[in-house]
């Protein structure tokens, strides 16, 4: 039996962490500098421990999905 969410050791406990992993995701996948992103919003979702990261970059904006246990990239969205 393995602990539930509330009871695990975060890895990505800060906003801060977490737009950090999102702009790393970006980089790699869009080949985008860092310093032509910018954050557009941010949100921790209680129920699933999941942070959403709103990133733009010219004319193009990503959702970036992350696991906050984990510190991993579930998904990433381009809108």
């Amino acid at each position: 039996m393995s602990p539930g969410i509330g009871l695990m050791k975060r890895r990505l406990e800060t906003e801060e962490s977490a737009v950090s992993l999102a702009i790393s995701g970006i980089t790699k996948k869009f080949k985008v500098q860092t310093n032509e992103m910018r954050c557009l919003e941010t949100k921790y979702d209680d129920d699933t421990g999941d942070w959403y990261v709103a990133l733009g970059w010219k004319e193009k904006k990503a959702i970036v999905r992350m696991d906050s246990v984990q510190a991993t990239i579930l998904e990433i969205n381009e809108i």
